[in-house]
Parts: structure tokens; C-alpha cells; sequence
């Protein structure tokens, strides 16, 4: 979607500046965050897409005036709220008024180390050979869906190269809403700086982008 965390490229927000020696967490909240958010992803009831879809949805004021795990945090209390885990008066008091249930066992903690490194594949056998091929010279479509999608903002209508058909992977514009996972070939896509950012743009420069099938048309 169109939303306040599709930065790249937009202007006004100054240069990035990395942190020397930056931590991993930079507060001990944030490492509760991070693994509340993922043992309560674990119980199956909404998946990675959904989750993302859940920060991206967020309002540019409060996306823009929180920080990174804040985002997570904020997201994640109305991923609880739709999957009935929760009720909203249950959030503002801070206080169980009832019992959720769910089919799904809570992640125990021993069982963490095996599920992280199990990670969460999304690469699927595809029922039709890819469109497109190496050295393909391909267009971003200029969609803007009112859903989930990743497609960045900075590559519609920009002209690029496939570099590699990377196989099929699970459709995240599909899947953040509950229509399946329908997979679609994935291509990575190499645009020229000039091309994405205009004759100012470092000459050396060449971005590469995760494209679907459905994001491209021959150019």
C-alpha cells in the first residue's frame, strides 16, 4: 500500500546517518517486544504478511512518531484485537477480563531456538513457467492497490533488468488478506540510478529490487 514506510527516495527526511556501534536493542522493552511479537505470531492465527500489513497500515503521524519497536508494539495489539486474543478495554486497562482461547498451544520457551532456526519459508512450487527471463528488459506497473503490496514507491513506472529468476514465492498481496498464498514467480530487478533518481543520481550507482510476476510488463 501507499503508506508512511515507503520511504525510499522521498525527499524532506535529510540524509541517513548510521549508528557507530549501534545495539542490537537499545532499551530491554524492545527485547519483550520483539519476542512477544513473535511468540504471538507463532500461535498461527495471522502470518507474516498480515503482521507487516498491521505496521504499514499505521497513520503517518503515529508511524512517523514512533520508533521501531513501538511500531511492532502498536501492530501488534491490533493483530490481538482482530483475532478476538483480546478486547480493546482489555488494552486501555491493562487488565485480563476473561479468558482467550485458541486452538494453538503457547511457544514454550524451550521449543524457541528450533522454531527460529526453522525460520518461516515462503518459496512454493509454481503451476506455470516464469514471463520473463535473464536480461529481460521490464517495467514497473504504477499500481497502487488499497492493500498490502511491495512494490516500492521509487520503481513504479521505472524501467529495469532481470537479473535473476529467483523462483516462486507466496503472493504477499494475497496472503496479508486472507486470499491464499497464491505463489508468482519472483524476479530481482536492476535499475540504473539515473533511471530511479534522475541525471543527479551517482553515475556508479544501480539499485536491485524483489519484484512478483504481476508487479512487471515487458518493456
Amino acid at each position: 500500500m501507499n503508506g508512511p514506510h515507503d520511504l525510499g527516495g522521498k525527499m524532506g527526511f535529510g540524509p541517513v546517518v548510521p549508528e557507530a556501534n549501534e545495539p542490537v536493542f537499545h532499551a530491554d522493552w524492545e527485547k519483550y517486544a520483539l519476542g512477544v511479537t513473535l511468540c504471538a505470531g507463532a500461535l498461527g492465527l495471522w502470518n507474516i504478511d498480515e503482521s507487516r500489513h498491521a505496521r504499514e497500515s499505521l497513520h503517518p503521524a503515529e508511524y512517523y512518531g514512533s520508533s521501531y519497536y513501538e511500531i511492532w508494539t502498536i501492530a501488534l495489539e491490533t493483530l490481538l484485537v482482530r483475532h478476538g486474543l483480546v478486547t480493546p478495554e482489555e488494552l486501555r486497562s491493562g487488565q485480563a477480563h476473561g479468558t482467550a482461547t485458541t486452538e494453538k498451544s503457547p511457544l514454550a520457551a524451550d521449543d524457541v531456538p528450533a522454531v527460529l532456526a526453522r525460520g518461516g519459508p515462503c518459496d512454493r512450487p509454481a503451476d506455470t513457467k516464469p514471463l520473463f527471463g535473464v536480461g529481460d528488459r521490464v517495467t514497473v506497473k504504477n499500481l497502487n492497490p488499497a492493500g498490502h503490496t511491495r512494490i516500492p514507491g521509487y520503481a513504479k513506472g521505472r524501467t529495469g533488468v532481470i537479473d535473476e529468476v529467483a523462483g516462486a514465492y507466496v503472493f504477499p498481496d494475497d496472503n496479508a488478506h486472507g486470499r491464499g498464498e497464491n505463489p508468482q514467480w519472483l524476479y530481482r530487478v536492476v535499475f540504473s540510478g539515473d533511471e530511479l533518481w534522475g541525471p543527479q543520481s551517482d553515475p556508479a550507482l544501480s539499485v536491485s529490487i524483489d519484484a512478483w510476476e504481476s508487479y512487471l510488463e515487458r518493456s
